[in-house]
């Protein structure tokens, strides 16, 4: 069946339907990874955005549930050049046609993704409609179109406990959290208590955490002051702070410094981070389409931890004279680049230091 891509600014792609069939408008935005397509699909922070996959080829090893970051697809759509029909993977459970349909996800394939990738690019991250009937394509509906309640909307709704038996106790607010930071604290022997968005601080406190995550999430974080309040009173209790992505922030806006939209974002798997302390330079893995404004970080309270090669924009905040710091990238890496990863090895070092 024809599907059509209907940019806000008139220009219209001409492909064929993927997944559900219908119509559906969101932010449109591209990720360049080659790989980690279901990671990406699943991942909560892509609420409210219709994705296109820069990769031409997507659907090659199936959907395999091991590896999703939640259970559901929080994205609105789905665009790509080319799926695989047939994928071959032991581990496959079925075709990225069928997942989506499942999932009632509208998806569109077979257009030039390396055009629509220019566009944005070029003119900056904009809205779409993905629809089979041009007739209801309406451009002022399409650019009205913005993403709200976004982390209300993927957040837990009660508290849950995964490895109590863990040696540290982790409260990780979720934001909507990937799957694979929960692994990763589990691995280092952790206990972790996954906490809704809007858990109070006080309540925080009550379960006594040896250290404190901020999760990834989706949308503008500065829409979301009821979070920035509460950790505003939460960086002074002296527990350990590790915040990721939209977490890093939020920390950031509590501090009272800036952020901003950026042009198109990071999303994929290449993104180089300046380890401004040791000089080293990482691979890493990012989605975000916000930054924190790196000229209005505060130095006599924080430093700039990591810097984005490619841009110049912020990756990480260390913060003085408090055990709180963040990162905008994922350490944790699925899909993409785990060489990071020992930035949870430094939160626990954290823990011990100030357990002692």
């Amino acid at each position: 069946m024809k599907a059509y891509l209907v940019l806000e600014n008139g220009r219209i792609f001409e492909g064929f339907s993927l997944g559900a069939v219908g119509e559906v408008i969101g932010e449109i935005v591209f990720t360049t990874g080659m790989t980690g397509y279901l990671e990406t699909l699943t991942d909560k922070s892509y609420y409210g955005q219709i994705i296109a996959q820069t990769f031409p080829l997507i659907g090659n090893y199936g959907v395999i549930p091991e590896d999703f970051e939640s259970q559901t697809i929080s994205a609105r759509g789905y665009i790509v050049k080319h799926w695989c029909h047939e994928p071959s993977n032991f581990r496959s459970k079925g075709t990225l046609h069928a997942f989506l349909k499942e999932n009632n996800i509208v998806g569109l394939y077979g257009i030039d993704t390396r055009e629509l990738t220019k566009i944005l690019r070029e003119q900056g991250t904009m809205n779409g409609m993905i629809t089979s009937d041009l007739q209801r394509a309406d451009l002022e509906k399409i650019k009205a179109y913005s993403v709200t309640n976004a982390v209300e909307s993927v957040s837990t709704k009660e508290m849950s406990v995964l490895n109590p038996d863990g040696k540290y106790s982790i409260a990780l607010l979720d934001f909507g959290y990937k799957e694979n930071i929960v692994r990763e604290l589990v691995k280092r022997n952790c206990k972790v208590t996954i906490l809704p968005h809007n858990t109070p601080a006080g309540k925080i406190k009550e379960l006594s955490p040896d250290g404190i995550m901020l999760s990834n999430g989706p949308g503008d974080p500065a829409d979301n002051p009821e979070i920035i309040k509460n950790l505003r009173e939460m960086v002074n209790y002296n527990i350990p702070i590790f915040g990721i992505c939209l977490g890093h922030q939020l920390l950031a806006l509590a501090f009272r410094f800036k952020t901003e939209k950026m042009k198109f974002g990071h999303r994929g798997a290449n993104q180089p981070a300046k380890d401004m302390i040791t000089g080293r330079t990482y691979i890493t893995s990012q989605n975000h389409g916000y930054a924190v404004k790196t000229d209005s970080i505060d130095k006599t309270i924080a430093r700039l931890w990591f810097l984005n090669i490619n841009d110049n924009t912020c990756e990480g905040i260390k913060y003085l004279e408090k055990p709180v710091s963040s990162v905008q990238f994922h350490p944790e890496g699925c899909g993409g680049p785990q060489d990071t990863g020992y930035l949870f090895d430094i939160f626990i070092e954290e823990i011990d230091r100030y357990a002692t």
